[in-house]
């Protein structure tokens, strides 16, 4: 998450100091790229910190669950129920196939032509 918001920042602020630097010599669409990358990155301003605050709350009981739980493939997708509850149910186990008991040679019967 901070990656991405790292990157969109040096993004406009690659676009603006460039625009800073050769204001009459940028194309429309350098301008137009600046002012998308703006407007988007002021869209998600507001998303990011809500994320950003989910994180700080959440980070250290999901780092616990985390080290708790050693081999994930062990579970079924979280499920949610009608009351909000999410259970995550551990796959059923395969039972051991027991080996098959070799059965004593018994002669096969000949017959005589």
């Amino acid at each position: 998450m901070r990656r991405v918001s790292l990157v969109l920042t040096l993004m406009v602020a690659c676009a603006t100091s460039t625009a800073a630097q050769d204001d009459d010599g940028s194309s429309l669409m350098e301008r137009g790229a600046q002012q998308f990358l703006e407007g988007l990155l002021q869209e998600m301003e507001p998303a990011w910190r809500e994320l950003q605050d989910f994180m700080d709350a959440m980070g250290p009981a999901m780092i616990e669950l985390m080290d708790e739980v050693k081999d994930w493939s062990a579970y079924e997708p979280p499920e949610v129920l009608e009351n909000g509850d999410i259970i995550i149910r551990r796959k059923p186990e395969e039972p051991e196939s027991a080996p098959v008991p070799e059965t004593e040679a018994v002669p096969t019967p000949q017959i005589e032509l």
